[in-house]
């Protein structure tokens, strides 16, 4: 007997559009002089997890151990992803054996010369934010604009002369809820930013389907890993994966991408009801999140927990189970309450 009572927890409000990782305007006038406001940079930590940047993995074994599992990702580095518990997640970014970035939340984790959970006023109040983020790389300038909207909440900090912080900030809790160390070439691939350059634009393009496809697996798994960690932190049990209803997200995804409707109601497959039911998962209640165009895992989570309705469903204390379905930069997260749990 399948069951289906169906409570909609999704709606047109849980709609989320990245502005992350545009394509980059060419500029000429720049990098004619580079200004680092190298004076105003952070102190280079002497403990936790950002003392990794630019070692060896041989370095990395030894401090945290063998990762969980390794995930390709678009910008050329694999991710070693580490579950450490569920106050403890870390995403070690490595090309050539070297550390690029870093990637790190739950309230157990050493982000020394942060901690997550501080209070953004406490961030403000002792550490500059750069407005303009400059780099030049083998002849190469680079600037990164930041919105108003990224200095609120997603701001960057200067860590001595060769590496920056992106710190994600809650608004609903004005804390900080977790932190990207990147060094100049992560930060170039990454393009978390409004960027413009002169001279050569750093990318990996050339990934064949299969390759695409390891790196969306990864990302649906990042994405369950990055909620469970932050519905601990709000006192709420962990969402455990569905296979049915990560083939539904996923079915959505590819909709969104082929149809070019941005939406939670699909022309050919109807509403989140529909397409659950058309794949025979069984529940009570249900919900969903969606975005498109942003840059990873780490991003599009953090864009959910700072938008209310996506917010509210991912904190939704009802579900128990989650499907996750990434495809050409659309997201979409599936919340159910299974039936019978």
């Amino acid at each position: 007997m399948v069951i289906w009572l169906y409570l909609d927890f999704s709606g047109s409000e849980n709609i989320l559009i990245g502005e992350e990782g545009q394509a980059p305007e060419v500029d000429y006038s720049i990098g004619e002089e580079i200004h680092k406001n190298s004076d105003l940079a952070a102190e280079l930590p002497k403990e936790g997890l950002m003392t990794l940047m630019g070692k060896s993995t041989d370095t990395v074994e030894a401090e945290i151990g063998k990762p969980d599992r390794i995930d390709p990702s678009f910008h050329g580095y694999d991710w070693w992803i580490y579950y450490l518990s569920d106050e403890a997640y870390v995403q070690v970014g490595v090309l050539n054996n070297k550390v690029i970035t870093i990637f790190a939340t739950g309230d157990d984790v050493d982000v020394t010369p942060f901690r997550i959970g501080q209070p953004s006023g406490e961030i403000y109040s002792s550490l500059f934010a750069e407005t303009n983020i400059e780099i030049e790389l083998e002849g190469s300038s680079y600037r990164f604009e930041l919105s108003e909207a990224d200095l609120n909440m997603r701001p960057s900090v200067r860590i001595g002369k060769d590496y920056f912080a992106l710190l994600y900030l809650d608004k609903f809790t004005g804390a900080l809820s977790s932190v990207r160390f990147l060094d100049p070439v992560s930060l170039v691939m990454l393009r978390p930013y409004e960027m413009v350059y002169r001279g050569e634009l750093l990318s990996v393009d050339d990934f064949t389907d299969e390759e695409s496809e390891a790196v969306n697996r990864g990302k649906e798994k990042q994405i369950v890993d990055i909620s469970n960690v932050i519905r601990h932190r709000n006192g709420l049990e962990p969402l455990e994966w569905d296979a049915q209803t990560a083939e539904v997200a996923l079915g959505h995804s590819v909709d969104m991408f082929e149809s070019e409707e941005f939406s939670h109601t699909s022309e050919k497959f109807g509403e989140l009801s529909d397409r659950l039911k058309a794949g025979g998962v069984a529940y009570l209640s249900a919900g969903e999140n969606i975005a498109a165009n942003y840059v990873d895992a780490p991003a599009v989570v953090e864009g959910w927990i700072n938008s209310k309705g996506h917010r509210d469903s991912l904190l939704n204390d009802q579900f128990t189970h989650i499907g996750v379905g990434v495809y050409k930069k659309q997201y979409t997260q599936n919340f159910i309450e299974k039936w019978g749990e």
